[in-house]
């Protein structure tokens, strides 16, 4: 993909990457659709709500120190702004800094609907800037900025000359793109375009795309092996350290939907390698990553000698606690960039994952290359199991859950995980990105699992009280007549 740092827009990965939200089949079917090219989404009849690509946009700018988001759009956008600054203030505390970041949201009526509202959107940037000296300012537009077709890009390229920080416009409109993680892409473009400096160095920095940096004690300690240090981006990350992205050794990420743009687009405009492997979960993946990332920095012999220190002490573990597992059926719904993964991690551990549910789907990523994991699952499986692309409806999960009855489901979103156990079936929310990081957390996240399944009271206890308004009518239905027939 050739990226152009020069406009604000971003192309919605519908666009740009041919990502679909409805498709129901198996792994076989939408690997080679993917690859032929013949990969088409599929309406729904009936669709529950789903998420808004600025919450990703914005929230991830947010954990950003010292800067401000503005969001231009109505008071019920910023909604949003409560949860995002607890979250920073207390990921800072725990790394021990402070980040001063705010949230400021424009509060657009009626009137600014009709007659528009860029120059009151310019006082506020203006008095944003007198009044908390931001080292940069963020700029997200809304669904009514789009519709009346406010000009934010005019008044950011105005006010570039009277404010001596950067500034940029984040186009996170929702009704752009029905892909969440489009946000991920808009918020990389704004810092792309508008921080990260040419290099005029080169330094032992590895770039590493998370979100909440929660393993970060243990990655520096794993990077010592091969001399070279971290650096997480954003969350409690400086305008200062991603203006020099561009001086690192290589881009890494934990999950691919989250990093794709940012990899890409650094490899492609600044020349910073980025590594394309399955993600760093389970045995395979993480030492899959590990070797990748020796070869691009020269560093090979090191991370053999590390990975024979670990495997030495944690694989009789895995393969112990492997033993109770081997059998268990599960069902999974998650973003795409945990779905496969995570499938690949349990069929690793001697689970068999009866169906995989993704929120939405990349065909391809800026490489313009199937998702590694896909790939990976193709050659690897050792099953063709069943899967859907379905952006949050759980209205069929619940049909799938009810058909499987599976062992165990696992989500990374707690809303799913609620109506799984009122079913009376066990479910363990995968919320820390780094549950399965590893060797270490490979190892505890098979213990988790082992004690969800063993300890069952609870939901059982809790679906013999609760009433579903799910009828037998609802339940007999098939999962794929959600969807209607392939478009042409």
């Amino acid at each position: 993909m050739a990226f152009n740092l020069n406009g604000s827009n971003v192309p919605t990965r519908e666009a740009r990457l041919g990502s679909i939200t409805g498709y129901n089949g198996n792994i076989h079917d939408l690997v080679k659709k993917s690859q032929c090219g013949g990969l088409k989404n599929r309406d729904r009849c009936f669709s529950q709500s789903s998420s808004c690509n600025a919450g990703c946009a914005l929230g991830q700018l947010s954990g950003i120190r010292d800067i401000a988001i503005i969001n231009h759009a109505p008071s019920g956008c910023t909604a949003i702004a409560p949860g995002v600054t607890v979250s920073n203030d207390q990921l800072a505390k725990k790394r021990g800094v402070t980040n001063a970041t705010v949230f400021i949201g424009t509060d657009m009526n009626e009137k600014d609907t009709v007659f528009g509202a860029t120059t009151s959107l310019r006082e506020i940037i203006l008095e944003t800037y007198k009044r908390y000296k931001p080292k940069a300012i963020f700029i997200g537009t809304s669904c009514v900025t789009g519709i009346i077709g406010e000009d934010v890009d005019s008044v950011v390229d105005e006010l570039k000359a009277e404010l001596p920080i950067p500034i940029a416009p984040v186009h996170c409109e929702g009704f752009r793109s029905r892909i969440w993680a489009s946000g991920f892409d808009e918020s990389d473009h704004a810092v792309l375009s508008s921080i990260v400096k040419p290099a005029k160095t080169k330094r032992n920095i590895i770039n590493f795309k998370n979100f909440f940096e929660s393993a970060r004690e243990d990655i520096i300690e794993i990077f010592k092996n091969f001399d070279v240090e971290p650096l997480f981006l954003y969350q409690n990350s400086t305008v200062e350290e991603l203006s020099r992205l561009s001086e690192s050794l290589a881009t890494v990420c934990i999950c691919g939907t989250l990093g794709t743009y940012l990899g890409n687009g650094l490899e492609e405009k600044f020349g910073v390698p980025y590594v394309r492997t399955i993600n760093p979960l389970g045995v395979t993946g993480f030492e899959t990553w590990l070797r990748q990332i020796g070869e691009v920095i020269d560093k090979k012999q090191q991370v053999e000698d590390y990975i024979a220190r670990e495997r030495a002490e944690y694989l009789p573990k895995i393969e112990e606690v492997k033993k109770e597992l081997k059998g268990l059926r599960a069902v999974l719904g998650m973003g795409p960039g945990y779905t496969f993964e995570v499938t690949r991690v349990l069929q690793e551990l001697g689970v068999e994952v009866v169906w995989a549910a993704a929120w939405h789907y990349d065909k391809k990523y800026d490489n313009a290359k199937v998702p590694p994991a896909l790939d990976y699952l193709l050659e690897n499986s050792p099953n063709n199991f069943k899967l859907s692309i379905a952006d949050q409806q759980n209205f069929e999960i619940l049909n799938i859950l009810n058909e499987y009855k599976p062992d165990i489901y696992f989500s990374r979103h707690p809303g799913t995980t609620v109506w799984a156990i009122k079913q009376g079936i066990p479910a363990l929310y995968v919320a820390d990105e780094y549950m399965i990081f590893g060797y270490k957390g490979t190892l505890n996240f098979a213990h988790s699992l082992l004690d969800t399944i063993k300890n069952r009271s609870f939901e059982k206890n809790l679906a013999a009280r609760v009433k579903l308004p799910y009828t037998d009518w609802w339940y007999k239905q098939q999962n794929g007549k959600f969807l209607r027939e392939e478009q042409k």
